[in-house]
């Protein structure tokens, strides 16, 4: 039996539009002979050089929000290695967004007790222990696909051996079944054409969580 393809995925567990996009790669990952290796980017560290020319609210978002949650699972990362990282991310997100409990304190406790993980790992929200780390994470995915995008950004393997990346896709509410398929499949030949860089359309709805 050949071995899955990887799928390297970088998000910010604050985002809802990474959140949908993982959710379809997880269930891409049933139908298509995949296997996802999550990492971690920063929406914070993304905007950091250009906070003065972003809306307030989304400022004060970056300033008391945005960190907690990416030095939380880094930290766990370090410590308890990479197969922690998904599992942390589902909890949280399940909790940040399907639950709207938000990025507070106690969502991100409240997760790393449902994954088993160690509660004084609270203490690293406002620590900044291992965001050399937590930058280089970030760094290795936005070299990818360059600084105009966002979270999630998403590599997988090419026909020429190197990676084909991008950001998105954009999409909600998350696609179940062949829908899923589809739109993985579609994703990929689109990604893989030499030039191709943006399909593109006004969002009409925010983000269904189901």
């Amino acid at each position: 039996m050949s071995e899955k393809t990887p799928v390297d995925f970088w998000f910010d567990p604050l985002c809802p539009w990474a959140w949908m996009t993982s959710r379809w790669v997880l269930e891409v990952e049933k139908l298509r002979d995949i296997e996802v290796r999550w990492h971690v980017m920063s929406l914070a560290v993304l905007n950091e050089n250009r906070i003065d020319e972003l809306p307030e609210e989304y400022r004060d978002m970056l300033a008391n929000k945005a960190w907690a949650p990416v030095r939380v699972v880094v930290a766990a990362q370090q410590k308890y290695g990479d197969e922690v990282v998904g599992k942390l991310y589902t909890a949280l997100g399940t909790r940040f967004h399907n639950g709207g409990e938000g990025p507070t304190r106690e969502a991100i406790s409240a997760a790393l007790d449902e994954v088993g993980l160690p509660a004084d790992l609270i203490e690293y929200a406002d620590s900044d222990a291992y965001d050399t780390e937590l930058r280089a994470s970030h760094k290795e995915g936005i070299d990818k696909v360059g600084q105009e995008v966002g979270t999630p950004v998403i590599a997988v393997p090419g026909a020429d051996g190197e990676q084909v990346a991008f950001f998105g896709p954009v999409v909600t509410p998350a696609p179940k079944g062949e829908d899923a398929a589809k739109l993985w499949d579609g994703t990929l030949l689109v990604a893989s054409i030499p030039g191709f860089y943006e399909i593109k359309r006004t969002r009409t709805q925010g983000p269904i969580f189901d």
